[in-house]
């Protein structure tokens, strides 16, 4: 199973029905790392063996800046807030959590919709 950790940006309401439906989910105010840069708080999620989900345009430029530098980190699911509806974004980070581990997106990008 993958655990995963939400930046701050992320509607609460994904965060709800993720948990409602039994995935572990840390949010970044609950961990304290709200007010953390990109690289800090990507560094943070890959300590905690999270994936971190994110809508911010900025903290995808630091992963892929990390692939092209061959630093690793905990994985990155993507998307724009634009192209998906909180349903079927609740249902692909519920299906990327429960068919996964957490190998499967070391030091990758996944967008979102599947």
């Amino acid at each position: 199973m993958i655990a995963l950790y939400m930046d701050h940006n992320v509607p609460r309401a994904i965060t709800v029905g993720l948990r409602l439906h039994g995935v572990d989910v840390i949010i970044a105010y609950e961990d304290g790392a709200d007010h953390m840069d990109d690289s800090a708080l990507l560094g943070r999620v890959t300590e905690l063996g999270r994936v971190l989900f994110t809508h911010d345009d900025d903290l995808l430029a630091e992963a892929i800046k990390r692939q092209q530098e061959d630093i690793p980190f905990g994985g990155v699911i993507y998307v724009h807030q634009m192209e998906i509806t909180i349903g079927v974004c609740i249902s692909n980070l519920e299906l990327i959590s429960n068919a996964g581990e957490p190998e499967d997106l070391l030091n990758r990008v996944q967008f979102l919709p599947l």
